[in-house]
């Protein structure tokens, strides 16, 4: 069905027939030779300097004034200012291309490549002077640029978030300062991948369908392979494939990996993130704390040149030591209650004294698990390492050295949530095969979360896996803090989204 087209897609698709009837092709170039952005012209300019630029971008607004006129172009570094006179780029008597074209034809939103002179106007403001104009792309859809009175009051912009994720190709061009999140995001992972790269460790690649998901309690997305013949999911870690490199030679592994869990959205969570997981052998869970806190304070300085990172109303501080407890102390501290020898039946009327939903399916450490999350997680501000947690909370870890009935894990929370998760992994296999197995316990009762049995990794470790201590961070979380982002969905270009409905509302210039 063919969409019914706005009053001004309309004036711009008869635009785009009047210029080819004057010959000129609204999509003309192959390739358009730049030589510069608009940032780089102001940091390079000089006074009095007649220096020839080459630069391209948007048309973003335009002031006419009769033979000469005003503009400004947006590239991908920011805004500049143009100055296209008449008589500069139509040198002979066809004055087309000004009066015609750039006054009548051009619209806001179209592509343009300009040759010309950078100069300095008399309210000092610098500009290109243009000599040569050239369409590059026309725009069929008008941009919904917000309109500012003449108090500088901004009307219509363009915040809706259903609007902006789903069109993140406009929030970019009309909301530019979007793009610094993006851009401090791709610094996090460059600065997190030289760190590890500096203590040499190997970033590898492993599968994405796999025939059993494994390495997290989650819901995965499935699949169907026509030619194997097989169901297939979309991973949900890749912890147990970087093990099984671990046990194949490599000492120090990692991933950055795109997961997927088929489970609940909100402003914490997508059902398609990132993570980057690592793996090191002889290594254990105090070790890999140390290395995550020397990591993350990195990352801050690379980015914000200091450890302090404002978000939202507090200023949170990555400067190493980080603050440490242990689970059992962080929910007694929250909640003045000792948990860590109550029973399941003790702990689910605990926890139902304490108002949080639960029901029977929950084994003990489920019950562990939302009881911290209700009562302690959203308190912890500052970096914190929560340790030593309960056994039946996790099946890969290894079990503690010192303390029956727990097993060496840790989370680190920030801004009350979590970023990252890290164990002494569980090397021995038969213990190893009875956490699955107490897990397909749980699937039974049902869980849906419970982990499944995996023979193929645990054949592996059955060849031996040498003492290994492992990681995941998620990259969505930690950049929302160091971006100082409300919801994930403003740091993923293009979050997970209902299906768009069949109706579009039409913009103005």
């Amino acid at each position: 069905m063919t969409r019914a087209l706005s009053e001004q897609e309309i004036v711009r698709r008869e635009s785009l027939q009047k210029l080819r009837d004057l010959g000129i092709d609204p999509y003309p170039a192959h390739m358009f030779d730049v030589d510069c952005t608009s940032k780089q012209i102001k940091e390079n300019y000089k006074e009095g300097e007649e220096r020839s630029v080459v630069i391209a971008g948007r048309l973003m607004s335009r002031r006419i004034m009769g033979k000469a006129s005003f503009a400004e172009l947006q590239d991908s570094d920011g805004k500049i200012q143009i100055y296209v006179n008449r008589d500069e780029i139509c040198e002979g008597e066809d004055k087309t291309m000004y009066n015609t074209v750039f006054k009548k034809l051009l619209d806001i939103g179209d592509i343009i490549g300009l040759k010309g002179t950078v100069f300095t106007t008399k309210v000092g403001e610098i500009s290109v002077k243009v000599k040569e104009l050239t369409l590059l792309t026309k725009s069929l859809r008008p941009l919904p640029l917000p309109k500012v009175d003449i108090d500088g009051a901004v009307h219509d912009a363009f915040t809706d978030p259903e609007k902006r994720y789903r069109q993140r190709y406009v929030d970019l061009v009309v909301n530019p300062n979007v793009k610094e999140a993006f851009i401090k995001r791709t610094q996090l992972t460059n600065s997190m991948r030289s760190y590890l790269n500096d203590k040499g460790y190997l970033e590898v690649e492993t599968p994405i369908l796999q025939p059993l998901y494994g390495g997290a309690a989650a819901r995965p997305f499935k699949t169907y392979h026509n030619t194997l013949d097989m169901e297939l999911y979309l991973r949900i870690a890749n912890e147990l494939y970087l093990k099984r490199l671990v046990v194949g030679g490599f000492d120090g592994v990692y991933e950055f990996s795109k997961d997927f869990r088929n489970e609940g959205m909100s402003r914490f969570h997508n059902p398609e993130f990132t993570q980057m997981e690592l793996y090191v052998a002889y290594k254990d869970y105090f070790w890999m704390m140390d290395l995550v806190e020397e990591m993350v304070e990195k990352i801050a300085m690379d980015l914000h040149g200091k450890t302090e990172v404002q978000v939202g109303e507090n200023v949170i501080n990555f400067k190493r030591p980080w603050k440490r407890y242990t689970m059992y102390e962080a929910i007694e501290h929250f909640t003045g209650i000792d948990i860590s020898k109550m029973d399941e039946a003790t702990m689910l009327k605990t926890a139902k004294k304490l108002g949080i939903e639960v029901d029977k399916s929950m084994g003990r450490g489920k019950l562990i698990d939302e009881i911290f999350g209700e009562k302690c997680e959203g308190q912890l501000i500052q970096p914190t390492f929560i340790t030593d947690y309960p056994v039946e909370m996790s099946p890969l870890a290894k079990k503690h050295r010192e303390h029956e009935g727990l097993v060496e894990r840790f989370e680190a929370i920030c801004n009350g949530k979590e970023i990252c998760n890290a164990f002494t992994e569980l090397n021995d296999p038969i213990d190893q095969r009875a956490r699955f197995e107490e897990q397909l316990e749980l699937g039974k009762r049902g869980d849906d979360e419970a982990m499944l049995l995996d023979e193929d990794f645990l054949r592996a470790i059955e060849y031996g896996m040498p003492p290994t201590a492992g990681l995941g961070i998620g990259i969505d979380r930690l950049s929302m803090i160091m971006t100082n982002s409300n919801s994930i969905q403003d740091v993923l270009f293009f979050p997970q989204m209902k299906a768009e409905k069949n109706t579009e509302s039409e913009t103005t210039d």
